[in-house]
């Protein structure tokens, strides 16, 4: 009974047993609805029911703003990657291999230069998965690296934010990017270059204290978090309740903190038609072939019709 038990009935299981994927469905935060995943994500990562736009990582973002998903990853300049030496449960250096084996990044910011409908523009996402997208010696050098490339190009720079803020295992050299990236926005500021932010969910600590509220335009998805310090902090502190929806994209844009709030769907267009007008770049219209269906078959040409010879006048007879 034993071999039948532990040694027969395991293996029909594991023949009968269907491989699925982990991430096969999503449930959303907001309802808690399970969307299929593949829906959600030719939906550029927005939940279709609830309308819930989850994050997005930093080249699935790249893809959805550059022109045929077409971009030059723009090389940024190496750092130590433990200054510090900090260990708390665990070692500093295995976290950072950790994040950079499930993201894929060398850091929390990634900076592309490409095309918007046609115009070139130098971009830069935070990525939040990893390590919350805090910023460090690594994401202020690629936010700076990009600034400046914004300026050599004489082009637009457009930041996506999404950060917990400063990284704490890297002590005050975090903290020295928070100036280091604000004169670097003033460079490009000079340069008479426009500067957009785009604040994501969530966007939080010392870079909402920083380089992610200094745009000329600032822009925010729906239902995102920003703030410098958590509500329930406030709350504490002040000793008030805070009123709904406290911190949120909409909730600042009515109280004058952000300029507008855009559908993920909208985004691109936004941005394209921002960049035209700071730049007073002409606006490029692309004439779209007529369909095939509606294209008449070509017929032959009539021969033109030959005006017929006035009549003609009898000669007058010899004198």
């Amino acid at each position: 009974m034993n071999w039948l038990t532990n040694v027969v009935r395991p293996k029909i299981r594991n023949i009968l047993k269907r491989e699925t994927p982990d991430n096969l469905w999503i449930k959303c935060p907001d309802t808690g609805q399970l969307v299929f995943y593949k829906d959600v994500e030719s939906n550029q990562f927005v939940i279709p029911g609830s309308n819930y736009h989850m994050r997005m990582s930093a080249d699935a973002r790249l893809s959805s703003i550059f022109d045929n998903e077409t971009w030059y990853d723009v090389a940024l300049p190496e750092v130590p990657a433990d200054p510090l030496k900090f260990r708390d449960e665990r070692k500093y250096v295995d976290r950072i291999k950790d994040a950079r084996a499930k993201t894929g990044l060398h850091d929390s910011v990634k900076v592309g230069f490409g095309k918007l409908e046609g115009s070139a523009v130098v971009v830069a996402v935070q990525d939040f998965d990893f390590m919350g997208g805090s910023l460090g010696m690594a994401a202020g050098e690629a936010i700076v690296r990009g600034l400046e490339l914004a300026v050599e190009k004489q082009c637009p720079f457009i930041v996506f934010a999404a950060s917990g803020g400063a990284r704490m295992q890297e002590g005050v050299l975090s903290l020295m990017q928070l100036p280091r990236t604000t004169v670097a926005v003033q460079m490009l500021r000079e340069a008479c270059q426009p500067y957009i932010v785009v604040l994501t969910n969530p966007t939080t600590g010392g870079v909402t204290a920083s380089y992610a509220m200094l745009g000329d335009v600032q822009i925010a998805e729906p239902g995102a978090l920003i703030g410098f310090a958590g509500a329930r902090v406030i709350e504490q502190t002040i000793r008030e309740k805070l009123p709904e929806g406290f911190q949120r994209a909409e909730y600042l844009r009515d109280h004058g903190m952000i300029d507008m709030v855009v559908h993920r769907h909208e985004l691109r267009p936004t941005l394209a038609r921002l960049c035209r007008l700071l730049t007073k770049a002409p606006e490029t219209i692309e004439t779209a072939p007529e369909p095939a269906s509606l294209v008449q078959p070509d017929e032959p040409a009539e021969p033109a019709a030959v005006p017929e010879a006035p009549p003609a006048t009898p000669a007058a007879p010899p004198a």
